[in-house]
């Protein structure tokens, strides 16, 4: 796996069989957006797919976490992102970058679609609310 964790700026490092773990291969993910930000009316920067349950969930960059929520409420350890040409993990117990096995179909939220998105809940000074919200 190659590429790098954007909201962490770091190379990806190489990781053994703890990523196959608590990953579940055949459940796909919940949908095409953050589940949270869909039922508020909310909208996203990026998007992350937990790997033990298929939920899809915001990243920290965005003013709702959701997919760290997630994370914590569920004690589900590991995401991957759910952005199109990323691969890479994420294990929220070793705060640590990875790579793991592949996963049910979608693999990414649709190539159309924004980010952040969607497009229609964006406000045109995005950047700015994110600045503001410290992300």
């Amino acid at each position: 796996m190659t590429g790098t964790h954007p909201s962490r700026g770091g190379a990806l490092a190489e990781h053994e069989a703890k990523w196959d773990s608590d990953i579940d291969t055949s459940v796909p993910p919940s949908g095409d957006g953050c589940v949270e930000c869909e039922a508020s009316g909310s909208w996203w920067f990026h998007l992350r797919r937990c790997v033990e349950c298929g939920h899809v969930g915001c990243c920290d960059d965005s003013l709702n976490k959701h997919a760290t929520a997630h994370a914590m409420s569920t004690h589900h350890r590991y995401i991957q992102s759910y952005e199109p040409g990323e691969d890479w993990f994420w294990d929220y117990q070793d705060d640590t970058i990875g790579e793991g096995p592949a996963l049910a179909a979608p693999h990414s939220h649709p190539d159309d679609q924004t980010t952040p998105g969607p497009a229609e809940r964006v406000p045109s000074n995005w950047q700015q609310v994110l600045q503001d919200a410290g992300r």
